[in-house]
């Protein structure tokens, strides 16, 4: 399992490959995650105009407009890699195994639909046989990792629980520092490995709190799930998403429901391919080159490439090695002591939740605004990024912006002008896509390109245009496909805070309150040497 996914299954259709050098169809697996389309098919686009795209989207990073608006925020560079978490939480196989395996229909059913139940954490269970490796003895708890000492001061001590827990055996260095979570490609990026972790903490603290309360027994685990898969289902709809999506958009929708996507719909719900390889892909242009890290780290020395060295899916924890997609080389096989995380530098305590104590030295780092641009360091991706270690790929299929938009090729998806006439949206002038914001400059397409593109987008540049216009956040087709698609998989979850409207968050400052702040506070027990480990100075 890695960051992208080898195959589609349509309902309707059946199986279609994501190949960037062709596609195929094949019948329906038995165990198919299930898609769908909202809008209908669109005609292709040439491969070399996708390249000449995919080239400019990565040229350059240009600077944010001064006339930015002002309602719309910045930020937080954690909520970045909390999306990619959702995302992959979406789009979990619930019901992966043998193809012999007895599976029931309720398995069945729930594996291949899109929800937000945190199975990318929980996989099926502590009293699964296969699945419960990734919990502690106690078949309640998650295990979790501890960094390497490494030489500096206060990074030459292993810290408990400041890495994903690992395999730690096997015949190659690649396996035993693969991830023993139940979702591996959440050990595709550092920022995201870490977000994982802290689900794990937060689990294990909601597990703790519900003993001193006098819980006991097989109702422990249950309801431990419960109570963090409700209130991380409030973060995703009341912190993520007005974050990202115009708040008109959200507020029609969660207030009237859904107009355009399986309306009224009962039965297994299916996830629209406009939003799997498309409109949820808007978190590509939001990373940042670089990440003032932590105090080791400090500055633009967390560069991104460097957040991919230290996983153990994408990297081999060895930033001297001569080639990052060597998983064997390196001395290391979890995370070294000076990458442990400080939280305080990637989400807003002080602004948010009144915490000056856990103030950033130097400031929040902030995510880039949706547009179409992508910094410079995602046009050469690490083959382990994708799973492509050792296919000697193209070196254009190592820029995330092509393989983004080559995906959707392959998919036959509705451009941009269709779905905003589907969706009664009005639709982007050619002027507008063309020039947009402070974005991609496509000077490179011909005149004849230049026209057709504008004529027929693909919808995933066409989304990140109208967020460039609209100053950072998705809206219009984008913004609605997102809205939609969340309120259908809230819905559909097997808890779900949608359903029942009555629920409130218990563990955070408000009944009406929980933000990602404060589940990380719940967490790591609102201390700042629990946040931010190696703090802000070196120990004398």
């Amino acid at each position: 399992m890695r960051h992208t996914r080898t195959g589609y299954y349509i309902a309707g259709e059946g199986t279609v490959g994501d190949g960037l050098r062709g596609r195929h169809w094949t019948k329906e697996p038995l165990r198919a995650f299930r898609f769908s389309r909202m809008g209908p098919k669109g005609s292709s686009v040439d491969r070399a105009v996708l390249e000449k795209v995919a080239k400019a989207m990565t040229a350059q990073v240009r600077p944010a407009p001064e006339d930015a608006r002002p309602d719309v925020p910045p930020v937080p560079a954690g909520y970045t890699y909390l999306s990619q978490f959702v995302g992959h939480d979406l789009t979990m196989d619930r019901t992966g195994g043998r193809l012999d395996e007895q599976v029931s229909l309720r398995d069945l059913v729930q594996g291949r639909s899109p929800a937000l139940d945190l199975d990318s954490v929980y996989g099926r269970g502590p009293d699964d046989a296969d699945d419960d490796r990734f919990y502690a003895p106690d078949r309640v708890r998650f295990k979790v990792g501890i960094t390497a000492a490494i030489t500096g001061a206060g990074t030459d001590v292993n810290l408990n629980g400041y890495d994903l827990p690992r395999v730690t055996h096997g015949e190659t260095k690649a396996e035993r520092q693969a991830p023993l979570i139940a979702d591996p490609r959440n050990d595709q990026n550092l920022l995201l490995a870490q977000t994982h972790l802290a689900f794990l903490h937060f689990h294990n603290r909601v597990v703790d709190q519900l003993i001193h309360d006098g819980l006991r027994g097989p109702a422990l685990f249950r309801a431990a799930r419960e109570t963090v898969v409700r209130h991380y289902q409030w973060v995703v709809l009341t912190d993520v998403l007005p974050r990202v999506v115009q708040p008109s958009i959200l507020r029609d929708v969660f207030t009237h429901g859904r107009r355009f996507f399986e309306v009224g719909e009962t039965d297994t719900p299916t996830l629209p391919i406009e939003f799997a390889v498309a409109a949820y892909r808007f978190g590509h242009s939001m990373i940042r080159r670089s990440y003032d890290w932590n105090r080791v780290f400090d500055g633009e020395r967390g560069t991104l490439p460097l957040m991919f060295v230290f996983t153990g899916l994408s990297g081999n924890f060895d930033p001297a090695a001569a080639d990052v997609n060597d998983q064997e080389s390196g001395l290391f096989e979890r995370l070294p002591t000076n990458w442990a995380v400080d939280w305080r530098r990637l989400y807003d305590f002080a602004g948010e939740n009144g915490r000056p104590d856990l103030a950033a030295p130097a400031g929040v780092n902030l995510a880039r605004p949706v547009s179409t641009v992508l910094v410079d360091p995602l046009d050469m991706l690490p083959e382990g990024a994708f799973g492509g270690a050792g296919t000697d790929p193209e070196k254009i299929e190592l820029n995330q912006a092509f393989r983004d938009l080559a995906r959707a090729a392959t998919m036959d998806l509705a451009d941009g002008q269709q779905m905003a006439e589907l969706l009664g949206v009005r639709p982007l002038s050619p002027e507008q896509i063309l020039a947009g914001r402070h974005g991609a400059v496509l000077d490179d397409l011909t005149s004849s390109e230049r026209t057709a593109f504008a004529e027929n987008t693909p919808l995933w540049f066409y989304l990140l245009r109208e967020a460039e216009l609209a100053g950072g956040r998705l809206d219009g087709v984008g913004g609605r496909i997102v809205a939609e698609v969340f309120h259908r998989v809230l819905e559909a979850s097997r808890t779900s805070i949608v359903r029942d409207r009555s629920w409130r968050p218990t563990l955070g400052p408000s009944r009406d309150t929980f933000r990602m702040t404060d589940l990380l506070l719940f967490a790591f027990q609102g201390r700042a040497d629990l946040l931010a480990p190696l703090g802000d100075s070196a120990p004398l």
